[in-house]
């Protein structure tokens, strides 16, 4: 069943097809493969950004956008609404949200997923160092143009959002209607309390990223040893050496109970989370 995100337009399925890997861990035919399925499993929305997945060696950014694009040219009937965002890939018009920036990144992001709208563009961070009205007249540029649905934010501190959508609509401009943050079983500090509270009272949607903690919450990882298991896998030691073991071990009883998989249990606990839309997930 299709969940209504926030006050924006926009009903999508539960669960959201996170595009980070894809063009880096995930080759063009895995790639396919991936969005195949979750397109046919009745999946409704793919989150990318610009910057995806520029850390890589030899990359510059927009390989995951030019894939997603290369995937909707090759399948014309496909129906999925598209996520990405602008604010951490260097480039024209300069860095994070500059008005110049968000105008050049957004027609760059249409041009790869070639598209000519995108259905939710995300600050992807927040940027201290330009007026928020001048991101908020930004970013309604691109709403008014039709090149930008629904606006929404990611890794903004609960004050800084609650301050940036007062602004837009004390301008009577498109707000962010939707926050991304980081939040899952084992990292629930950032969300939680005033940001959670926020979005709940003022119909914000929230589509978390990280929603298998880059798959430590599908038990891949236990062990010392395991953490060789994928190029992401040296992120996980920390989660090994706190209270990681003690989540997994708490998931692997609900699992057995449930006669789930501990991914299942990791995003139904997401799902029923007060404010949560739906939680984003990638596959690597």
């Amino acid at each position: 069943m299709k969940r209504r995100l926030g006050s924006s337009p926009l009903d999508i399925a539960p669960l959201v097809l996170g595009g980070n890997v894809f063009g880096w861990t995930a080759d063009k035919e895995a790639s396919f493969a991936v969005l195949d399925a979750f397109v046919a499993g009745g999946g409704t929305m793919i989150d990318t950004a610009d910057v995806y997945s520029a850390w890589a060696p030899g990359h510059q950014g927009g390989e995951s956008e030019s894939l997603i694009g290369e995937w909707r040219r090759a399948r014309p009937g496909a129906e999925v609404l598209i996520a990405t965002k602008v604010g951490m890939l260097p480039g024209e018009g300069g860095a994070k949200l500059a008005p110049a920036r968000i105008a050049a990144a957004c027609e760059a992001s249409l041009k790869r997923l070639g598209v000519e709208t995108i259905d939710m563009y995300f600050a992807h961070q927040d940027d201290e160092d330009v007026p928020q009205d001048a991101v908020a007249e930004a970013f309604a540029r691109l709403v008014e143009a039709g090149k930008v649905r629904v606006l929404g934010a990611s890794n903004f501190h609960a004050a800084r959002l609650k301050s940036a959508i007062d602004v837009a609509r004390h301008a009577g401009l498109p707000h962010y209607q939707v926050l991304q943050p980081e939040y899952n079983l084992v990292s629930r500090h950032k969300f939680e309390g005033e940001q959670q509270d926020y979005c709940v009272t003022h119909n914000i949607g929230v589509v978390p990223y990280y929603g298998l903690a880059s798959g430590f919450l599908t038990g891949k990882y236990r062990s010392a040893a395991d953490l060789g298991k994928s190029i992401r896998g040296g992120r996980m030691a920390p989660l090994l050496e706190g209270k990681g073991r003690a989540v997994l071990d708490a998931m692997d009883a609900v699992a057995a109970e449930a006669g789930a998989t501990l991914a299942q249990v990791a995003l139904a606990w997401l799902i029923a989370q007060p404010g949560v839309t739906a939680p984003i997930a990638s596959a690597t």
